[in-house]
């Protein structure tokens, strides 16, 4: 997915309020408040003077005029910080038919109702195949070099979606959690038990009951976030 527009280069302050950001643009100096779309911790990501990318926009509807999109680790490697990128990523990988385990599906339905007050991320059919309910994931967590982890902080939320993936696999359609790797530096992933072990006992026991889990590797540019190769899951 490119980017609406183009990028450009600050300096992080502080983030504060979960969803704001106080910045300082490379190229002026100005001082900007930018949204910060991650309701996460953000663990390692955070930190004040890191450089990040914000993407300017012009939409008199939005109250900022930039969006925190990227943290720059200033080695080549990239952070996706935006957790509304993926679902749309994904779409259009599942329209395309390139997601391959979901391939043979024609209809991609977004945000379906389910369970218990609950909405699937994507609802896919097609002719002859068991319904699949997919629900999406951002992963930006890495404390060991080269290690993606999910989640960067406690997720009540996420232990019930789980759940409710594991009904949906015992009802006899397919359940599939996939994470999406918004990191460039990280060639494996496995679950951060000890920061939500609710979690984590959630997955075994959705895996249990027939949960397919996908992690999927991501190339970030300013320019563009793109899906890359499947990663291995340790779980």
């Amino acid at each position: 997915m490119r980017f609406q527009t183009q990028l450009v280069p600050a300096r992080l302050i502080r983030r504060y309020k979960r969803f704001l950001a106080d910045c300082r643009l490379e190229e002026t100096g100005e001082e900007v408040v930018a949204h910060c779309a991650n309701p996460g911790s953000m663990m390692g990501l955070a930190e004040p003077g890191s450089r990040i990318w914000l993407e300017p926009n012009d939409d008199p509807k939005k109250k900022l005029n930039y969006g925190w999109r990227l943290v720059d680790h200033e080695n080549g490697h990239f952070t996706g910080v935006d957790t509304a990128l993926p679902n749309r990523a994904m779409k259009a990988a599942l329209l395309a038919g390139e997601v391959a385990p979901l391939a043979a599906y024609t209809e991609v339905r977004p945000e379906v109702k389910y369970g218990e007050n609950s909405r699937i991320d994507f609802l896919l059919s097609g002719n002859g195949l068991p319904d699949a309910y997919v629900e999406v994931k951002s992963v930006t967590l890495s404390r060991e070099t080269g290690l993606a982890e999910f989640p960067d902080s406690v997720t009540a939320r996420g232990a019930k979606h789980l759940s409710e993936l594991a009904r949906m696999a015992q009802a006899g359609h397919r359940a599939v959690l996939l994470y999406l790797v918004q990191r460039t530096d990280c060639s494996q992933m496995r679950l951060a038990a000890d920061i939500d072990p609710t979690y984590a006992a959630a997955s075994h026991a959705a895996r249990a009951a027939g949960l397919e889990i996908y992690a999927i590797g991501t190339h970030i540019t300013p320019q563009a976030v793109t899906l890359a190769q499947p990663i291995p899951f340790a779980g």
